[in-house]
């Protein structure tokens, strides 16, 4: 099975994480027990940070399905990339062993008070003796951090955007916060989420920290990004970069009718104002009820090296004036008819959220009817 293949084999097993034993021993058999181990493998290797441990540790993952055992070694050192290698390693020092199915629920079943399924031994030579002094607690910082990765449980996206390089949080922007109140609901979900701008130019390896912060955000989720330059090196689990132009509209539809629809599409491509406004006409009709359209970056609407305006704050070609005029999209019952039918935001535009250089569009239905004719429109009482 190649790489991608056992990438894209996980989709299947996120949704059936929390349905019957039979559903879930289906979708492992229909893949193969070790192709599927190979991906969660890859996606625990994705999950860890860098280690700042005193001494390298080999941690031993064993996975058993229908007698079968399956195992790897991780290794973790200091400021290096946690790495893994098939089969059980001599000088591994402790053991984790979990069901197949088990570590599938483990690590993409929904978040909840759950009591993990796993075992944890020491995997010393001597097992009837701790390990030396000096090994202690290295042993005990390696298994924080794979037993964390392991884990349900969410980590801050603020601490995710620095561990990945992000800009959204510290010295440039303070997004993050306002991405968790309104993504805090659809995080325990398999969402899937595009992103427009990769960054690192074109440089093919460089850039991509805000995917890999979602990827972690999201633990069932898929996460696409879009660039103008080939970004392939930084694919892997749970994660493809495409390559195309957000101001091709023709693009635009073609991605969106092979991987949408999308929860969550976020603009973070190049900040030009009419590449913003193609971008959004293209793709807004395709983010699903109940998801968002988050543009970033509103300071370049004040910009004309950016085809913003600082001077006309009307000017209809800049990204916030259309923002602006979002407004009166989400209250068109409201206003005189017009001629011809809604447009996509008067009809699916259900709130407007703008913080500072940044705003969350909310999908859904706006047809709640205009206020009840019986309601005087003057004041009665002048």
């Amino acid at each position: 099975m190649s790489d991608m293949q056992t990438r894209e084999s996980l989709e299947p097993l996120i949704a059936v994480a929390d349905a019957s034993v039979q559903a879930l021993q289906d979708a492992i058999d229909a893949r193969g027990p070790r192709a599927v181990t190979a991906a969660l493998v890859e996606e625990l290797l994705a999950r860890c940070p860098a280690p700042q441990i005193e001494r390298e540790v080999l941690v031993r993952l064993d996975v058993t399905h229908d007698g079968e055992l399956i195992s790897s070694t991780l290794r973790l050192a200091a400021g290096q990339p946690v790495t893994a290698q098939d089969g059980a390693h001599p000088d591994a020092v402790m053991t984790i062993d979990y069901e197949l199915t088990e570590l599938v629920r483990e690590m993409y079943g929904r978040t909840g008070d759950r009591t993990p399924v796993r075992g944890l031994r020491l995997a010393t030579a001597d097992q009837d003796h701790y390990p030396p002094r000096e090994l202690q607690r290295p042993i005990s910082e390696a298994m924080t951090i794979v037993l964390g990765a392991l884990s349900a449980r969410p980590p801050d996206l603020g601490a995710l955007a620095v561990r990945f390089g992000s800009d959204k949080w510290g010295n440039v922007h303070w997004f993050t916060q306002h991405y968790e109140r309104h993504f805090a609901r659809l995080r325990d979900e398999p969402v899937r989420l595009l992103e427009l701008g990769i960054g690192g130019y074109e440089h093919p390896d460089q850039g991509g920290g805000s995917l890999r912060m979602w990827r972690s955000y999201f633990r069932r989720g898929q996460v696409y990004g879009l660039d103008l330059f080939s970004k392939t090196d930084l694919d892997g689990i749970r994660l493809r970069t495409l390559r195309g132009d957000q101001n091709d509209p023709d693009c635009l539809a073609r991605i969106a009718a092979e991987f949408g629809p999308f929860d969550i599409i976020i603009d973070d491509g190049s900040h030009i104002n009419e590449h913003v406004l193609t971008s959004f006409r293209a793709l807004f009709p395709h983010v699903r009820p109940g998801g968002f359209y988050v543009i970033e970056d509103l300071w370049t609407s004040y910009l004309p090296g950016y085809g913003g305006d600082g001077q006309d704050l009307d000017n209809p070609s800049t990204m916030l004036v259309m923002i602006k005029s979002l407004v009166d999209a989400l209250h068109h019952e409201e206003r005189a008819p017009r001629p011809g039918p809604p447009t996509a935001a008067e009809q699916h535009l259900a709130g407007l959220h703008v913080y500072h250089n940044i705003a969350f569009l909310e999908k859904g239905r706006n047809a709640e009817g205009r206020i009840p004719a019986w309601i005087p429109r003057a004041p009665y009482w002048l």
